[in-house]
């Protein structure tokens, strides 16, 4: 598997004067990776991307693109990367096929291959029709195709993308989001959004960093088991007192919600949910819902952000 590792960095630090922008963060990305790097304003998420993509040197830490130092050897590692910054970096006055092949010089494409790289960027980003029309014409929708376009021209092994889907329209957002799932079948991507629910719906990866520390790091599909918490809501035609809730084996707390509705806090284990509805049905109370509540990536985030800034306060 080692030879799949796309990012490796250890111990990254960065200072801006005497502020600590990024303390001790390591990265690692595989191919097939869609990692979402979240982090709330100030959090050093910027100046982490800008280091991983070779445009800002840390003060301290090493990184590695395909095993290959980016410090030690600059050039090659950066070619290895594709990176859309957040204002994508067009010539509105040019058409699509010109500034790819602008790009493509700039990507050091041997002149006999640029021809390929454009038509083949262009058919991956949906563009195929699109090469003699003027960038400046364009939605906001297809510029945005076009700045991930010439991230992906050179055929790199990493592609890092910055609010990808800032200001486009609902249908635009599904087109982009699927157009980076197919990027991850072949790359390794790293998505920075501030749009939480496009991390879950996209992504397989999230880290989130704050205060320029990394304060969470998870697969998702491990997170799904973390999101479930030991509450249920349970809703009846019939309700009972509350007391008769808690006396049902692993309930802890019975609150009120009105309209038949109660939150239940249990002790955890999976048969408490069982025993409700057997008790309902039982005591004859009408069960009409019995739904677990899960806590919402945002909510971590949230949790994670608050606590990390309340410390540092503290501290």
């Amino acid at each position: 598997m080692t030879e799949q590792v796309l990012i490796r960095a250890e111990g990254l630090v960065r200072h801006y004067g005497p502020h600590l922008a990024v303390d001790r963060v390591s990265f690692r990305l595989e191919r097939g990776d869609i990692l979402g790097f979240l982090g709330p304003n100030g959090a050093g998420k910027s100046t982490t991307m800008r280091m991983l993509t070779g445009t800002l040197a840390p003060h301290a830490g090493t990184i590695e693109i395909e095993g290959i130092d980016l410090l030690e050897r600059p050039l090659e590692a950066r070619a290895r990367i594709g990176y859309l910054p957040e204002q994508p970096p067009l010539y509105r006055e040019l058409t699509v096929d010109e500034y790819l092949t602008y790009c493509a010089r700039l990507h050091r494409i041997p002149k006999a291959q640029v021809s390929k790289a454009v038509a083949t960027a262009r058919e991956r980003c949906g563009l195929a029709d699109a090469g003699g029309r003027l960038i400046g014409n364009l939605s906001k929708g297809y510029q945005q195709r076009v700045g991930i376009a010439q991230a992906i021209l050179h055929m790199p092994s990493v592609i890092v993308l910055d609010e990808p889907t800032v200001g486009l329209d609902p249908i635009q957002i599904r087109e982009i989001r699927e157009l980076i799932r197919e990027l991850g079948r072949e790359h390794g991507v790293i998505l920075s959004t501030h749009i939480l629910p496009e991390v879950q719906e996209v992504c397989n990866r999230v880290q989130i960093i704050h205060r320029g520390r990394l304060v969470f790091s998870e697969r998702l599909d491990r997170l799904e088991s973390t999101l479930a918490e030991p509450v249920l809501t349970v809703q009846l035609r019939r309700p009972p007192k509350a007391e008769a809730l808690r006396r049902i084996p692993g309930v802890e707390q019975a609150e009120p919600l009105g309209e038949g509705r109660f939150r239940l806090v249990h002790d955890g284990r999976p048969e408490v949910a069982e025993a409700v509805a057997a008790t309902a049905v039982a005591e004859d109370w009408g069960l009409l819902a019995l739904v677990p509540e899960r806590r919402t990536l945002e909510q971590i985030f949230v949790e994670l952000t608050t606590r990390e800034t309340e410390t540092g306060e503290a501290a």
